[in-house]
């Protein structure tokens, strides 16, 4: 979607009272999840991750158009995150990729229908002796992640006990590739090696779960072998790349725009200190604007005079710290500006674009964290 000269949405979708937003694509995500699902087997179903409020994106609106367009499963990190899909009408199989350790926590599961990922016969006991029905549980193998999962050499013996647990049914084996946007993929093959020796053990054995699933957004997008029954997309399908090599991949359409209101307008004289600790001076007359978001809203300090605005299709300078509610930008350039114009700070305006890449590499990260501190305080607004 193009806004027009900033200066309002189409449809007038933000009230006049939002002093800042995220605005979220609905229809790039759809256009996403349905050119990934081109890259898979008829057979292959596709997972949409959307934890930690949908990357930012919200969770629900996320996984409805996901469902929508393709998608057969959702997964979530936290039981509150599974509960509060349930508690928005949303029916389909939820992946809890979170560990749950206490009796509330299993009670819960049950209750709202979650299916729990566990990594030891401990966790599976407590839910067999819970004695709430049958639920259906997801095995999580290390095969080099080093963080959840049962070792890759004893989960074959692990398979084996957890059939034989009351109340247990093993609806899936998984495990989680650490390196798959890496251009060397050295360690992800030596995972993926692992993990096929997994499966063909326990097919040879009969054994097999309904779904054996290894790949994450990069593998999904760069090898085919890693796809099994199911593939869990995340940062893909929100439109942004898990690395810059697999940008030949398929043509994904980023969904999150950041926008702000300019509330005020001066002009400074040359030797002008901005904002706290004055770490920018101005060096001659300079028409500064102050746009109403700021750290408070997930906009980083550490981005302070190293980043860009867009101002009726222009770049402007952020200049000066960029403070809790607050930050300030040069439109000495854009003299047409006045207070109330809209500011884009992510996503596009006119024929000009800031993509999250800009901001990942001054701050030297990963797109998933700037996403995910987007502050909840930033109404969401879907188009």
């Amino acid at each position: 979607m193009v806004i027009d000269r900033g200066l309002a949405l189409p449809g007038d979708r933000v009230p006049p009272t939002h002093r800042a937003w995220v605005e979220v694509d609905l229809g790039a995500i759809r256009n996403n999840v349905k050119a990934i699902r081109q890259l898979l087997s008829p057979s292959t179903r596709l997972m949409s991750v959307v934890k930690a409020d949908g990357y930012g994106h919200g969770a629900a609106a996320v996984a409805r158009t996901a469902l929508s367009a393709g998608a057969s499963w959702l997964a979530v990190a936290t039981l509150e995150e599974g509960i509060r899909l349930r508690a928005a009408g949303i029916e389909a199989p939820i992946l809890l990729f979170g560990p749950t350790i206490s009796k509330e926590e299993i009670e819960a599961v049950a209750e709202h229908r979650l299916q729990p990922t566990v990594c030891s016969l401990a966790q599976a006991h407590r839910f067999s002796e819970a004695g709430l029905g049958v639920i259906p549980m997801h095995l999580k193998v290390d095969t080099g992640m080093s963080r959840l999962g049962v070792a890759w050499q004893d989960a074959q013996h692990l398979l084996s006990a957890l059939r034989g647990l009351p109340n247990v049914t093993v609806a899936s084996l998984y495990s989680h590739l650490a390196t798959a946007d890496s251009p060397d993929l050295l360690a992800a093959a030596q995972q993926v090696q692992r993990f096929v020796e997994l499966v063909d053990g326990l097919e040879t054995e009969r054994a097999r779960p309904p779904l054996m699933h290894l790949a994450n957004s990069a593998a999904t997008l760069s090898a085919p072998t890693t796809h099994f029954d199911l593939v869990r997309v995340g940062l893909a399908q929100y439109g942004i790349y898990p690395a810059s090599h697999l940008r030949d991949a398929v043509p994904l359409l980023p969904a999150l725009s950041v926008r702000a209101r300019i509330v005020f307008i001066k002009t400074v004289p040359p030797g002008t200190g901005v904002s706290y600790g004055h770490t920018f001076q101005t060096t001659c007359p300079t028409r500064l604007a102050t746009v109403a978001i700021g750290y408070g809203d997930g906009v980083p300090r550490a981005l302070s005079n190293g980043i860009d605005f867009l101002v009726r299709g222009r770049r402007v300078q952020q200049v000066g710290t960029i403070t809790m509610d607050q930050c300030l930008i040069d439109v000495t350039g854009v003299p047409e500006t006045i207070e109330g114009d809209i500011t884009t700070l992510l996503g596009q305006d006119g024929t000009e674009s800031i993509f999250i890449g800009e901001w990942v590499k001054r701050l030297g990260t990963v797109p998933y964290e700037i996403l995910t501190t987007l502050s909840p305080r930033l109404p969401r607004i879907f188009c």
